[in-house]
């Protein structure tokens, strides 16, 4: 019993030793602060760099928008016809045509954003 006594002493007079260090050490708070800015420092930058990188995505998908949108898809074909003889029809075949117009939003016409905010009414 009388050597757990001493153990136990010796163990507390070596944690205490070593409170003591710990608390009269100042240079940790230092560190930690210091990385705790630069951490903040590079969080804020990246926020920045992320909404820049964003807007010229956007950018770019427009312009890819704007091309699909500036394809012309008109077309035509003739007809053909063959006769058998003696003004008889054999085939007839009749063309077609389409003309592209163009749309609502070709060229960046039209907005996709959301409407105006509005008050709220009486309850």
């Amino acid at each position: 019993m009388r050597i757990h006594k001493i153990r136990f002493q010796e163990r507390k007079s070596a944690m205490s030793t070593l409170f003591q260090s710990l608390m009269s050490d100042e240079c940790g708070f230092i560190v930690s602060a210091e990385l705790v800015l630069v951490a903040t420092i590079l969080v804020i930058g990246m926020i920045v760099g992320l909404a820049e990188i964003q807007s010229a995505l956007v950018a770019e998908l427009n312009d890819v928008a704007d091309a699909i949108g500036s394809i012309n898809q008109s077309y035509f074909f003739t007809g053909f016809s063959a006769e058998k003889g003696y003004g008889q029809v054999k085939s007839k075949t009749y063309g077609s045509t389409f003309q592209d117009i163009r749309d609502e939003c070709d060229g960046n016409q039209c907005e996709l954003s959301c409407d105006d905010p509005e008050g709220e009414g009486w309850k």
